[in-house]
């Protein structure tokens, strides 16, 4: 009786497995855009002609989505260095802004991915932003942002974002090593142009 109890429950955990690893398998794709594939693929979704590259970070580019159904706004950032076109985040806002809507995409995202691995948001839940991580089949980092604004002078609504992580650091690097010295970084290059801040410094900086 033990031994047919247990073969039940070793063919039960078998059966149960693929199920496991489909679910846990990172995310690449969204809105028929896929991360790590080359930009030009995608030129029917995307408006080319905005490509812009981000200030913050010189070695991407960014460009707006067009219209895709259930989207109000979105992009595409790609690399500019490492591998030229190659796509490293997507970020689109949904159509729908409501809460309930959010409520909804969270418990099918837990459906699809599990529990979040951690918390985005602010203490007062005016932006209500959840993590999930991932490593997928190269071993790349993926990262999954799901959030939700109520603060109306920054992105009000719903939105995702997937990220390489992995892609992106490999294009900041490319872009340290082509275009600054050896143990340079944009941080210790950043830091470098500071001094030190009088006090008619900080009256700038404070409103009256």
């Amino acid at each position: 009786m033990n031994r047919c109890r247990f073969f039940f429950l070793l063919i039960a955990m078998v059966l149960f497995i693929p199920d496991q690893v489909s679910a846990d398998q990172a995310p690449s794709t969204i809105a028929g855009i896929t991360l790590g594939e080359q930009i030009s693929t995608f030129v029917d979704l995307v408006h080319m002609e905005t490509s812009i590259v981000l200030r913050d970070r010189q070695y991407l580019r960014e460009v707006r989505i067009r219209d895709i159904d259930g989207y109000k706004s979105g992009t595409v950032d790609f690399g500019t260095c490492s591998k030229p076109g190659q796509i490293v985040r997507i970020k689109l806002k949904y159509e729908h802004e409501d809460k309930d809507f959010f409520d909804e995409l969270l418990e099918r995202f837990k459906k699809r991915f599990g529990e979040p691995d951690e918390w985005r948001g602010d203490p007062f839940h005016v932006i209500i932003a959840w993590k999930w991580s991932f490593k997928n089949e190269k071993g790349n980092r993926i990262s999954l942002i799901l959030q939700h604004s109520r603060d109306e002078e920054y992105k009000w609504g719903n939105s995702v974002k997937i990220t390489n992580t992995s892609l992106m650091a490999q294009e900041r690097l490319c872009y340290q090593k082509k275009y600054h010295k050896e143990g340079d970084n944009e941080e210790t290059t950043s830091s470098s142009k500071k001094r030190k801040l009088s006090e008619k410094d900080f009256q700038r900086f404070i409103p009256h």
